[in-house]
């Protein structure tokens, strides 16, 4: 049946409309890889703007109470510390001036105008996955401040296999528009070596998976 000009103009519409929302679908995609060199050169951090994670160890005292303070609280896996009196507190993610903040707050219920200080003790240790052709693919604790070589070496280094163009990190919490799919950041295994700027300062951080293929 032939198609009346409507009819025609309906489908065009809708065969235009698919094309565009395809595209729009495609631009909020993240890219199949950045290579090392395309990402940005990390902004030195403020003074009091780290945020605490799982594994960091704190210091909680309240001025004139030792009875409510703490010398060391580990923060566990599920984001929280044990303290006295309040018992288990969200502290994941927050900075100690806001945890102080906001200890003061919940101790108003105990002590008039509570003047509370947190500390960092210790940072959490840098935790890593290894996957892919290494010799020992696994989850490795490193010290602070690692690099790809790192990782590599204390999986054991790469096997006979693996091809020293396709080294990826894959990176959470990456994408600014607050995409949740992981960054795959690629690196060559000669760049690495050889000293290449933005490969070799490449730093490591808690939870990235080095992936080797």
């Amino acid at each position: 049946m032939k198609e009346t000009g409507p009819s025609r103009s309906i489908r065009g519409w809708t065969l235009a409309a698919a094309a565009l929302a395809g595209s729009l679908l495609a631009c909020r995609a993240p890219r199949a890889y950045l290579w090392v060199d395309e990402v940005p050169d990390p902004s030195p951090p403020a003074p009091g703007e780290y945020h605490l994670v799982t594994g960091d160890v704190l210091s909680v005292r309240v001025w004139n109470q030792e009875s409510m303070s703490t010398p060391r609280a580990r923060v566990r896996e599920d984001g929280r510390i044990s303290l006295p009196f309040l018992q288990d507190v969200e502290v994941a993610g927050m900075t100690t001036a806001e945890l102080s903040s906001r200890l003061a707050v919940k101790l108003k219920a105990y002590v008039v105008n509570p003047v509370v200080t947190v500390a960092l003790e210790e940072r959490s240790p840098l935790r890593v996955s290894v996957l892919g052709e290494v010799t020992r693919p696994g989850e490795y604790q490193l010290a602070l401040d690692s690099g790809i070589l790192h990782a590599l070496a204390a999986a054991g280094g790469l096997t006979e296999y693996a091809h020293g163009d396709r080294i990826f990190v894959l990176r959470h919490g990456y994408w600014a528009d607050g995409n949740p799919a992981p960054a795959r950041i690629r690196f060559a295994y000669d760049a690495i070596v050889e000293g290449s700027k933005k490969a070799a300062a490449f730093r490591l951080r808690n939870g990235d998976v080095v992936v080797v293929e």
